[in-house]
């Protein structure tokens, strides 16, 4: 007769709903995997696919019952480490859709804009168009199963215990904040100098011209530039796109306990 015990239950349980909410938690805060448009249905059903995949391959579990407290503390903390993965890639998106929208700016096109249901608000033209090529261009690198190949490692990397993670792992985020600020502003430093020069151009040939309307003339010209220049740019675009994605797939493997 076949006997199963309760701790052999929570061990079963513990092994599938540690990895599960891990999983889930970078599925909803990733790219791609976390846009609105993505059913929630086929984001949970995706997420226990892959713990399924997973589970046999994970290190040993703590001996703790999932209805505990301690058990309940390791339910959080493998949410939270799913969420600042996701939030890790997310970010290399945002830096794209900020270049964008300086770019916009600068062109004059701040009052163009639509609604991004991925963040839920208002985007300026140009940062929606980067940012569908930076999800193109995501998907041509197969970086969405790169994500899922160092989500897989993460769970060797840093296995499910019921040690606190290191605060130097958030902080260490924290900083990711101003890398990315600072990627925004390099990826669109070329069509934004582009810009100022013509600008500059326009403010001589203003003073020189007074009778000339700068308005009239200005705004077209100020807009061939902006997309010559930015189609001029966008060679050098998945270069820096792939370099931040590699950083940040390291970024996800630094929440260690």
């Amino acid at each position: 007769m076949l006997t199963v015990t309760t701790a052999q239950l929570n061990l079963w349980l513990a092994g599938l709903l540690w990895p599960f909410i891990r999983i889930l938690g970078l599925m909803i805060a990733a790219p791609l995997f976390g846009n609105q448009r993505f059913p929630l249905r086929m984001r949970v059903g995706l997420a226990l696919l892959i713990t399924v995949v997973v589970a046999p391959t994970l290190p040993p579990l703590p001996d703790i019952a999932p209805d505990s407290t301690a058990g309940l503390g390791i339910f959080m903390q493998q949410l939270l480490i799913g969420l600042a993965m996701g939030f890790a890639v997310r970010m290399v998106f945002t830096a794209v859709e900020m270049a964008g929208e300086l770019i916009g700016l600068q062109m004059g096109l701040g009052f163009a804009v639509f609604y991004d249901p991925q963040n839920s608000g208002q985007m300026p033209v140009v940062g929606q168009f980067l940012g569908l090529v930076a999800t193109l261009t995501f998907l041509a690198l197969n970086g969405h199963l790169m994500m899922i190949s160092t989500l897989a490692d993460s769970f060797r990397e840093m296995p499910i215990t019921a040690a606190a993670v290191d605060p130097l792992a958030w902080r260490t985020i924290a900083g990711w904040g101003g890398r990315i600020l600072y990627s925004a502003l390099l990826l669109s430093l070329p069509v934004v100098a582009a810009l100022l020069t013509t600008n500059l151009a326009l403010g001589v040939l203003t003073r020189a011209a007074p009778q000339l309307n700068v308005f009239a003339v200005g705004f077209p010209i100020t807009l061939t530039v902006g997309f010559g220049a930015l189609l001029l740019s966008l060679p050098f675009f998945t270069p820096v796109f792939e370099r931040l994605l590699a950083d940040s797939f390291g970024l996800m493997l630094s929440f260690r306990p």
